[in-house]
């Protein structure tokens, strides 16, 4: 009533209102500022704290063992070869013979060359010429080094028997699949370049399982290939 007697006359008048709707309008009023306070306060931003960082021992891992049955055998990989790999040792064995102290086959370490194998031998014996022998080669696995026999290839891969009986010492077939590049390079018409293809091609495609793989070999044509067939082996 105070309010609306303080009210301008003009007021009064436009407004027409009597003092019951003024008080009634107030309380609209201050209610709806209530509620308007209200969202406000709930919807302010409120500081979050980070999660803790829990340290402590891993969870156990749980391992399900297979059942019983048949295990899985393993699957080839195309580009592996299925060419044996190295003695179990983890060396190389090979067999010096001829004129040396103590001939006989000798396990040695991977990478040995000639003359270790000539050394663990008990080297040379006195007298024996051993200019034809290479001994800064690199040994292979099997290989046979044979020293001061008339009419022997130095440093010889050990012949290895086939279908049609075992290599001899003279006029054998020499073996694609573990021949050197020496004793590839003394072929007629096969020169250092070419028995080193040889060699590569045998350690992609795991050896040779026959010679007529001869034909692949980058280098060799037909005729080149007439010229050799008989003079290898697989």
């Amino acid at each position: 009533m105070a309010l609306w007697e303080r009210l301008p006359v003009w007021v009064q008048v436009r407004c027409g209102l009597t003092p019951r709707s003024l008080a009634a309008l107030s309380v609209v009023l201050i209610v709806a500022v209530g509620f308007a306070v209200q969202h406000f306060w709930a919807g302010r931003p409120e500081p979050v704290r980070a999660p803790e960082r829990v340290t402590g021992p891993a969870p156990p891992v749980h391992t399900v063992s297979p059942g019983p049955g048949p295990t899985p055998s393993p699957v080839p990989v195309a580009g592996v070869s299925g060419a044996p790999g190295p003695s179990p040792s983890g060396g190389i064995v090979v067999d010096v013979s001829g004129k040396v102290r103590r001939p006989g086959i000798h396990r040695l370490p991977p990478g040995s060359r000639v003359a270790d194998a000539l050394a663990a031998a008990g080297g040379v014996r006195d007298g024996v010429d051993v200019t034809g022998l290479n001994r800064a080669r690199v040994l292979m696995d099997g290989e046979q080094v044979v020293v001061g026999v008339p009419g022997a290839v130095p440093g010889a891969a050990a012949p290895v028997a086939g279908r049609g009986g075992s290599a001899g010492a003279g006029g054998a077939p020499v073996s694609l699949g573990s021949a050197t590049v020496d004793q590839l390079d003394a072929l007629p018409g096969v020169g250092p370049v070419l028995a080193q293809h040889i060699v590569d091609y045998r350690a992609q495609h795991g050896g040779f399982r026959s010679v007529d793989e001869l034909r692949e070999v980058n280098g060799i044509g037909d005729r080149r290939f007439e010229d050799l067939r008989p003079l290898v082996r697989p």
